[in-house]
């Protein structure tokens, strides 16, 4: 099982749990149940301290590299994303609820699976309490340049990812089947199952459109083939198919970028810091995926509720965890607190966007190719 991927594990996981409540075996579905309940109870302790963790030693990180390059790069990263988000809604609010079926209609048989015992996991603070203290201390460590608060950050960084890494990810896959049993114990599996291959192909299509928008812009600021640069990002693509880690995959997208003709400054400067800081393919999949778990709810979402979302994260999401899942796990405060996610249905998007993940990390990794060949246009002017 270690040999595994994190994908594979969740299928595994996703299986046993609708074997598991399929078959009405109460105790096993119980347990599970209970399972998942003291699990998301801790993934909503942790979310706090994974945001101040993350983002501010990454803002503080960032804060401290000087130099007009820095400024454009981050803008035009972040105004990336924000589209990436808005153009996923657009589409998912257009698209979803013609190939969803409104509300639960499968779970008429009335069979509810409680969980044996709970335990309270309260949060230290709030999402928003720790999204501020994130950003308080971020810029408060690039204003002051000092080492000691960065260095303690950085070890309370490591500290949290070790928490991921070790802890989350590995039982992720149980949590997902507890989920799972209960659903298929309760009868409401069989539509959740649907909705999941519906929602992937047209995630993956968007991320496409996406990639080639951006190719397009970025072709007309600076003069390249748009297919063409999209063939030489090509060999990046697939590699952040394989390693699901836009960090993982740096060296083999800053090489694809030379390709574009971008200068190894720029090139060797840019990839880096948007494997960071920039998540349009990442935010296209939490974006379409928050409105379909809604949809699968019979509840829809407005633009009023998640412009404010997809503005929050593209900020929340810097120096997201190179692991898999890592903004799914840097999203999930801003789920619950912005557009209002159970337990259940946070659970639900984890699965989903895990599924997912490794062709969001393509998408993000290549946009990145895009947005180096404008700051290349920045850079000789």
């Amino acid at each position: 099982m270690k040999k595994l991927g994190l994908l594979p594990k969740l299928i595994i996981g996703i299986i046993l749990g609708i074997l598991i409540g399929s078959t009405r075996i109460e105790f096993l579905t119980r347990l599970l149940v209970t399972f998942s309940g003291i699990f998301g109870n801790f993934l909503g302790y942790v979310i706090p301290l994974l945001i101040i963790g993350f983002v501010a030693p990454g803002i503080a990180e960032l804060g401290g590299k000087a130099g007009r390059l820095l400024g454009i790069t981050a803008g035009i990263a972040y105004i990336s994303t924000v589209i990436a988000g808005i153009l996923a809604f657009l589409t998912g609010a257009f698209v979803l609820p013609n190939i969803i079926a409104a509300g639960g209609e499968a779970a008429a048989e009335g069979l509810v699976a409680n969980p044996y015992f709970e335990i309270q996991m309260p949060a230290i603070m709030g999402v928003m309490t720790a999204l501020v203290t994130a950003f308080l201390l971020g810029l408060g460590m690039a204003a002051i340049k000092g080492d000691t608060m960065l260095h303690f950050m950085q070890e309370f960084q490591e500290i949290i990812q070790k928490v991921i890494e070790n802890i989350i990810i590995p039982l992720l896959p149980i949590h997902i089947a507890g989920i799972f049993a209960r659903m298929a114990y309760s009868g409401e599996v069989a539509e959740t199952l649907a909705v999941f291959g519906r929602v992937f192909i047209l995630v993956i299509a968007v991320h496409i459109v996406y990639i080639i928008i951006q190719y397009l812009i970025a072709g007309s600021i600076t003069k390249v083939n748009p297919f063409r640069g999209i063939k030489n990002m090509l060999p990046a693509y697939f590699t952040a198919i394989g390693t699901q880690s836009s960090a993982a995959t740096i060296p083999v997208t800053v090489r694809s970028t030379k390709n574009n003709d971008v200068s190894d400054e720029v090139a060797e400067f840019a990839i880096p810091l948007c494997a960071t800081i920039h998540l349009a393919g990442s935010t296209i999949t939490l974006t379409i995926c928050a409105i379909a778990v809604m949809a699968l709810e019979g509840m829809t979402l407005t633009f009023g509720q998640v412009f404010p979302f997809i503005l929050m994260l593209g900020v929340t999401m810097v120096a997201a965890p190179g692991v898999p899942g890592g903004a799914i796990m840097a999203a999930l405060g801003l789920l619950e607190t912005m557009l209002g996610f159970t337990d259940g249905q946070l659970a639900l998007m984890m699965a989903l966007y895990i599924a997912q993940d490794s062709f969001g990390t393509a998408a993000n990794v290549t946009g990145d190719g895009a947005i180096a060949l404008i700051v290349n246009k920045f850079a000789r002017s």
